[in-house]
């Protein structure tokens, strides 16, 4: 027999992007490849290699092919990351500075990201400026326009995700007698003890209820409307407690009245017809022939 070598390995799954990032991927996609990291034999690129699930069974002499591939590089400092989003809220507003908490913990961690793009719910962009003395963690940051004591604040940045530096070499799965036997899985051993698979109520979706903001009305001072020009003026009546004479009384038109009424609505109705009528014909396009050469 040919003298093989596998290994157990923990690998980390991911997906290069336009600007060379390798993002980390929850699972492996359905109809595409992706890359998988992870510590193992040295092998030169372009090498093919199997991924096999049960081969180590004892009871059963099947397995079942999992995955196939091609060795792209031996690189060790290989950074695969995934999306990190951190919330925070202001407890301090001055125009268009805050001051915000609940982000970080420490002022090392401020400093890190210090220039960091800050964005709220509402949609108005920031940049965190400097951390603060107290409390732990807080820091200043300015925005594009003033926000609200109850908005929520996001920084969207990027985890270095570590690769487990888990190798289990086997010299040869392929003589008759199989002394060897891998370690078994986690499925594998709550499968045999009759365990279910632990649930983090956290992970769990739920609902969003989010209080429906009611905004103050518009208010413009009188010194400020005597400036502005007159188109830009606000033109809302006060109401009135008591209705005018005008508006409470019916207009009663005579039978003449009604008659010209009448006429001039029919003659507006064909006048409407006819721009409608001159439109269409405008609008249509010339029609195009073609002579067979």
């Amino acid at each position: 027999t040919q003298s093989t070598e596998s290994s157990g390995i923990n690998a980390e799954y991911g997906i290069q992007d336009h600007n060379l990032r390798q993002r980390m991927l929850k699972y492996t996609p359905e109809h595409m490849h992706c890359h998988a990291t992870f510590y193992g034999p040295l092998a030169p690129p372009n090498t093919t290699f199997i991924a096999t699930q049960g081969a180590t069974d004892k009871k059963t002499s099947s397995f079942r092919i999992v995955a196939t591939g091609v060795v792209l590089g031996l690189n060790k400092t290989i950074e695969v990351v995934k999306k990190l989003k951190l919330t925070g809220t202001p407890y301090k507003i001055f125009k268009n500075t805050a001051f915000l908490k609940g982000m970080f913990s420490s002022i090392l961690e401020v400093s890190k990201f210090e220039g960091a793009m800050l964005k709220t719910v509402s949609g108005i962009r920031g940049q965190v400026k400097r951390a603060l003395s107290a409390p732990p963690g807080a820091f200043r940051a300015s925005f594009e326009d003033k926000i609200q004591i109850s908005d929520i604040v996001f920084l969207r940045c990027w985890v270095n995700v570590e690769i487990p530096k888990f190798y289990a070499p086997v010299i040869n799965l392929l003589t008759a007698d199989k002394t060897w036997s891998g370690m078994r899985t986690v499925g594998e051993l709550r499968r045999e003890r009759g365990e279910t698979i632990p649930v983090n109520q956290d992970s769990l979706y739920k609902e969003i209820e989010r209080k429906e903001k009611i905004f103050k009305p518009l208010k413009v001072s009188k010194s400020l409307q005597k400036d502005l020009p007159f188109k830009t003026k606000p033109k809302v009546e006060n109401k009135r407690k008591k209705q005018l004479y005008v508006t409470k009384r019916a207009v009663m038109s005579e039978p003449g009245e009604r008659r010209l009424t009448s006429l001039m609505q029919q003659l507006l109705t064909a006048q409407k017809e006819s721009d409608a009528k001159k439109l269409q014909k405008k609008v249509k396009l010339p029609v195009l022939k073609f002579y067979k050469v």
